[in-house]
């Protein structure tokens, strides 16, 4: 676990980041920008960052803008992979399937990929839906002498959807290509730990920070999957579908809590908000894996090109 030496940073930032196919995104309070390797180099790509809450101020409000953060942090992740994996190369690609070819007659190029990014978000939240809400509830239902027995069933469900949770990161962990995208993920934590301590940015500042870093996405999906668990302990239902239903109710508003525990938390650095970031930490251990120097070196580029020209305007 990273000690608090690691955190000791001169200030925090709002910049974020994403692993990519071989690449980092980048967010920061202006900009967002994606860096890939390729074999003729380093690709960029910069855009202005357009916040769904600059259209609509109510979803910048507290617990509604967790969830709003997180949907379009899903739907600009996803648009962002799609783009790293068009740049490797041709025998690499996975073939278009039916559906992308049918798209792209029937609408045209760039519509068909709006639909397919669109779907790729739902397909993305309805897997995440079924194995951490309707599977280990309905498998819990089926467990013989458990009615009227509400907190019990509470309790195996948040077991279960902790052994799911962590039998998906085993997975993961385990296939060759997510283990470099890890890579990236860990290149992107450490050059946003450099940056935070003002060090110049190279990769033999970066290579020596810790890959743990307490605002990390892992973390907050962790802290959403422990409070589903708490809150499952105030269901006082038996029936299965009744449960669902009320999960399915009160996830934004756990999301929302998730959002803002998370951002106090990264606020903070203490031994209280030392003790609450730890467990996300230590899950990275298993989504972040030691970079490459190459990995490091997009990480670095990607960071430069979303850094205000205002010192402090991105601080946290």
């Amino acid at each position: 676990m990273a000690g608090k030496k690691d955190e000791q940073v001169c200030f925090r930032t709002m910049i974020g980041g994403q692993a990519l196919i071989e690449g980092i995104l980048m967010r920061g309070p202006a900009k967002e920008a994606i860096v890939c390797r390729t074999a003729e180099g380093l690709v960029e790509k910069v855009e202005d960052l357009k916040l769904i809450k600059d259209r609509y101020p109510v979803l910048g409000w507290p617990l509604i803008r967790g969830v709003a953060t997180f949907l379009d942090s899903m739907a600009r992740g996803v648009k962002a992979l799609t783009y790293s994996a068009g740049l490797l190369p041709e025998e690499e690609q996975d073939e278009p399937s039916k559906l992308d070819r049918w798209l792209e007659d029937k609408l045209g190029s760039e519509k068909a990929q709006k639909y397919i990014m669109g779907l790729a978000v739902f397909l993305g939240l309805a897997l995440a839906l079924f194995l951490f809400i309707f599977l280990p509830t309905f498998l819990a239902g089926l467990i013989p002498g458990l009615s009227g027995r509400t907190e019990l069933r509470s309790l195996l469900e948040g077991i279960l959807k902790l052994v799911i949770f962590f039998a998906y990161l085993a997975l993961c962990t385990g296939m060759k290509d997510v283990k470099r995208l890890f890579s990236y993920h860990g290149a992107e934590h450490k050059t946003i730990f450099c940056y935070e301590k003002r060090l110049p940015l190279t990769v033999e500042n970066v290579k020596v920070q810790s890959r743990f870093h307490p605002r990390c996405g892992t973390s907050f999906l962790f802290v959403v999957i422990i409070l589903g668990i708490l809150l499952g302990f105030l269901i006082q239902l038996d029936n299965t579908l009744a449960r669902i239903a009320l999960r399915l109710l009160l996830l934004p508003v756990l999301v929302g809590v998730a959002y803002e525990l998370n951002r106090w938390i990264g606020r903070h650095d203490n031994a209280f908000t030392r003790a609450l970031s730890a467990p996300g930490k230590w899950i990275q251990r298993l989504t972040t894996n030691e970079p490459e120097d190459e990995m490091i070196e997009c990480a670095i580029r990607a960071l430069e090109l979303v850094v205000p020209e205002e010192k402090g305007k991105d601080a946290w």
